[in-house]
Order: C-alpha cells, then sequence, then structure tokens
C-alpha cells in the first residue's frame, strides 16, 4: 500500500498545473488564410486560451468596411475578457474598402464562417456554437452572417462552399442594418459605391425570420453617424418574428462610443454575457 503522504506531491503538482494554466497566456495564431481573391490572401487571427470552453467568437475586424492588418498581439487586451472566459476568438478580415465594396466584405467573411466551420476541429470549437460580433459595419456584417445564412453548395468545387454558413449567436454594435438609398458616390465611404440594385442583399432587416440566432444590439442615442433608428427598427422586426433578441440603448452614447471608456466597458461585458448564455455549454 502507498503511504497517504505520497499522494501530497502529486496533489500540489496538479494544483500548480491548475493556477498555471488559469493564469497562462493565451495562445495566437497569426494570419490564417481562409481564402483567396485577386491574388490576395484573406486572413484571420486566432487567440486560443488555456481554458478554451469550445465555444468560438469572430471578430469583424471592419469599421466603414475598411479592414486593415495590425500586429495581433493587440488583439490580447481588446479580448481580454472573450478569453478570459474561454472563448476562442477569431479576428477576421475582409477585402478591405476602397477596392472591394459591401457585398464583397460580406461574402468574405462568410467564407471565414465556412472555414472555421470546416477545420472546427483544428481550432478546437464546436461548429454549432459560434458567434460573431462588431461595431458599426462590423456590427451590420455580424447581422449578415447571423440573419442570412446559407446552406452551402454540396456540388461546389471549393470543400469550403460545399458548408453551411449561419452562427449561434450575434452582437452588434451601433450597426447600419438597411442599406437602401445608402449607395452611391461616397467621399467617406467608398464602399457604398456599388449597384442600388444590389442593396437589398446586403440589408439585415430584409433577412428578419423566425429562426434566426440570438441576437444583442447595442446603441448610444447620441449617435449621429448612424441613428439609433437602425437598431430600434431592426429589434422591432425581430420581436415580431419571435426571435431571441434584446436592445440596449447606451445614454448619450455616440458613434463608436468615442471618448467614453465606461461605454465600451459597459458593452463590452454585455457582449462577453451575452455569449456566454448562448454559445456555453451548461
Amino acid at each position: 500500500m502507498i503511504p497517504r503522504f505520497a499522494a501530497i506531491p502529486a496533489i500540489v503538482l496538479a494544483l500548480a498545473l491548475d493556477v498555471f494554466a488559469q493564469t497562462a497566456a493565451p495562445r495566437i495564431t497569426p494570419d490564417v488564410v481562409y481564402g483567396h481573391k485577386d491574388g490576395l490572401a484573406l486572413t484571420f487571427d486566432v487567440y486560443t486560451p488555456p481554458n478554451a470552453n469550445g465555444a468560438g467568437v469572430l471578430f469583424m475586424v471592419s469599421g466603414g468596411w475598411v479592414s486593415t492588418w495590425a500586429p495581433p498581439e493587440g488583439g490580447l487586451r481588446r479580448f481580454e475578457l472573450l478569453l478570459g472566459k474561454g472563448f476562442t476568438v477569431f479576428s477576421v478580415r475582409h477585402g478591405s474598402s476602397p477596392r472591394y465594396k459591401v457585398p464583397d466584405a460580406a461574402a468574405d467573411v462568410e467564407r471565414a464562417v465556412r472555414f472555421i466551420k470546416l477545420n472546427a476541429a483544428k481550432f478546437g470549437v464546436d461548429p454549432g456554437r459560434l458567434g460573431a460580433y462588431g461595431g458599426s459595419a462590423g456590427g451590420h456584417l455580424s447581422l449578415m452572417l447571423g440573419l442570412d445564412p446559407d446552406p452551402g453548395d454540396a456540388q461546389a468545387r471549393d470543400e469550403v462552399l460545399r458548408g453551411a454558413s449561419g452562427l449561434a449567436a450575434v452582437v452588434a454594435l451601433f450597426p447600419p442594418v438597411d442599406l437602401r438609398g445608402w449607395t452611391g458616390p461616397s467621399k467617406d465611404f467608398p464602399a457604398l459605391e456599388f449597384d442600388a440594385d444590389l442593396a437589398p442583399s446586403v440589408s439585415p432587416i430584409l433577412f428578419v425570420s423566425k429562426d434566426d440566432p440570438p441576437t444583442l444590439l447595442i446603441h448610444g442615442d447620441a449617435d449621429k453617424l448612424v441613428p439609433i433608428s437602425h437598431s430600434q427598427r431592426l429589434y422591432a422586426a425581430l420581436k415580431e418574428a419571435g426571435v431571441t433578441a434584446e436592445f440596449v440603448t447606451i445614454p448619450g452614447g455616440t458613434h463608436g462610443f468615442t471618448g467614453n471608456p465606461e461605454h465600451n466597458r459597459q458593452a463590452t461585458e454585455l457582449m462577453v454575457a451575452w455569449f456566454e448564455r448562448y454559445l456555453v455549454k451548461k
């Protein structure tokens, strides 16, 4: 028989390893290529926490449908709360304005979802527990992913396109939801310079249906760029369709919650709580 005290070192080691797992830094996998267009690579960065819970959250790197690259280490602070809760985060870039327009961006991020689902085991996530979030254009793209899923084409030569897109939860911050009337020459937002006939195809409010995923909308009532009426209208449509949805107004919140860390903190905590509610297995 092994003396009882002989097990003590093993217990101490187990506790030490558990503490280390909780404090270890997330693993960053940069520049994963999920597709190509015009000879260019479409990429995302992956942040894998040591305590990964199997759920994945896609962050839309998009402001004005401009998508830029930055050293991925900077994302550790942005995604701190999500990573601390065990979410694997995908920081998704799309073909950027001014070269590419809104419909191009929507198609790119949809491909990213399909790619992640196809390679879910590699990334350590459950393809049925993926969510997306973003602000402004990023919120718009998140809504397109959630409200306009595609079943995939089983006959496609590209295996990525054979799989379904679609998400299990969405959070959109101050998003434009209806691009009808927004298209045409634009000095500030060249991504909107596309055929007006295509605007309905990238207007999330036109795709609301009862099978949409749980959706959280967060909008400031002092937003002068994307009026809060966008979120109000979408929320009303979601509730009428019987979709699980919530709408949070940030009093005094401007577009992007610029200059107000408290508004950003509040929105981030609401976003993380939403994904905890709908993506984490109980």
